[in-house]
């Protein structure tokens, strides 16, 4: 028989990311936390917390952090059918997902907003490149992503969303200075260009396809969709938009493409756990709405 009141303390730990946090939201002594914690481990007779700042899972401490994960799911779900029977107050679920970092900024918030205004639920959304967040889902870590990946993980259902469309944009000084002849191999390696993050491929797609060939970019790093904007609003750099974020700018001439009608369609998918769950089809249902109105649909 699995030990519940620990195997909560350990999800709270990895959630929150302290024992000291964890024992607030648990309403316990740290000590507690910190004893329930340690019998698991002495039971399993292995690591399940790497004790840092913050606190994270080892490989067995996420599988038992999605087991919990999916219980919670499960105990709401006889809650609502069973009240009298369970005889407990109401509780949010904690619902993990990861959402890429463009998605987050333009339709994916407003997707979610009344399902999580409305419903039992605390999201713990996490952010990673689209082309990564469907790996939070097969080690266990979340229970839904939006993600490129069409094949779904493991115990996954996949849904098409559709398209992300992303333009080649900078400010028209920018472009004046560094592509007076256009776009070609030469002034790619020059221009610099903004990234993400190290898993991000977008302007390399772009410039490859323009060019035929593999282009060495010289490259900003801003982790934010919002400071790309600002940043090529100023003259930093030229990237790849979501063309949500960058219309109005360009409307307005403060942006200018690079190459005219040279949009990058991504596909994403929306892959959830495979479980009856009222709450999971919920957010499904608002996350596909979502996409409809966000997103650029095919024929």
């Amino acid at each position: 028989m699995l030990d519940y009141p620990s195997l909560f303390a350990l999800a709270a730990v990895v959630r929150e990311g302290s024992f000291e946090r964890a024992a607030k939201a648990l309403h316990v002594t740290p000590s507690a936390v910190s004893q329930r914690i340690r019998l698991l481990e002495e039971r399993l007779g292995c690591a399940l917390v790497v004790r840092g700042q913050p606190c994270s899972a080892t490989e067995t401490g996420r599988r038992l952090c999605q087991h919990i994960d999916r219980v919670s799911l499960l105990e709401h779900e006889l809650q609502a059918d069973m009240p009298s029977f369970l005889q407990t107050e109401p509780t949010r679920v904690s619902v993990p997902l990861a959402v890429n970092a463009d998605s987050l900024a333009t339709w994916f918030t407003t997707g979610i907003g009344a399902f999580g205004r409305d419903g039992p639920v605390l999201l713990q959304i996490a952010v990673d490149d689209e082309g990564h967040t469907a790996e939070w889902l097969r080690s266990g870590q979340v229970l839904a992503a939006v993600t490129a990946k069409q094949e779904p993980a493991a115990g996954c259902n996949s849904l098409p969303l559709g398209a992300m469309r992303y333009l080649a944009a900078a400010s028209p000084t920018f472009v004046a200075r560094y592509f007076p002849q256009g776009i070609n191999p030469e002034s790619l390696a020059t221009a610099p260009s903004l990234m993400f993050n190290a898993k991000d491929e977008l302007q390399q797609r772009w410039a490859e396809r323009q060019c035929g060939r593999t282009i060495q970019m010289q490259r900003h790093t801003l982790p934010s969709p919002q400071a790309f904007v600002t940043a090529a609003l100023g003259g930093l750099g030229w990237a790849m938009h979501p063309e949500a974020l960058v219309r109005e700018h360009l409307d307005s001439g403060a942006l200018v493409e690079l190459q005219p009608n040279s949009s990058l369609d991504v596909p994403l998918f929306w892959q959830h756990a495979r479980m009856a769950s009222t709450l999971l089809r919920a957010l499904t249902a608002a996350v596909s709405d979502a996409a409809k109105s966000g997103l650029v649909q095919g024929e």
